[in-house]
């Protein structure tokens, strides 16, 4: 049997400058940005499909893409702010909770439900990302 070249901790501890979270931040942005432009352009044929309201969905597509607007500028600052890194993993986890509860207590129907669920998955994974670029980034 062989050692693993590599393990979680060194991965973790390794210092890039900045460039894995400015990587995470930058696919965030991405995914913010077409999930929000879906909905901003879709949200009347979407409503229904999922559950919700035109209205709604315009409105979540607007956040997602003034959001996503913002995750480019913070990537794209020569050096990434620490503050609004966390800012944005914290506003990515409180994004994450409120989906559950959507999911669980919404009236969307089954389709919405995954539709939900399945973009909290997505943005955990961003956090994930986020998080491990921060520690990247301090080390």
């Amino acid at each position: 049997m062989t050692a693993v070249p590599f393990s979680l901790a060194r991965i973790a501890s390794t210092a890039d400058g900045g460039r894995f979270l400015r990587l995470a931040l930058r696919l965030d942005a991405a995914g913010s940005g077409a999930l929000g432009l879906g909905g901003l352009v879709g949200a009347t044929a979407l409503a229904p499909l999922l559950g919700t309201t035109s209205t709604a969905m315009m409105a979540t597509g607007g956040f997602l893409v003034v959001y996503a607007l913002a995750l480019v500028v913070i990537a794209g600052r020569p050096a990434i702010s620490r503050p609004a890194a966390w800012t944005v993993v914290v506003g990515n986890s409180v994004w994450v909770l409120a989906s559950i509860v959507t999911a669980m207590g919404g009236p969307l129907t089954a389709i919405g439900v995954a539709v939900v669920l399945a973009q909290a998955a997505a943005v955990l994974v961003f956090i994930d990302m986020e998080w491990l670029g921060l520690r990247r980034m301090a080390a």
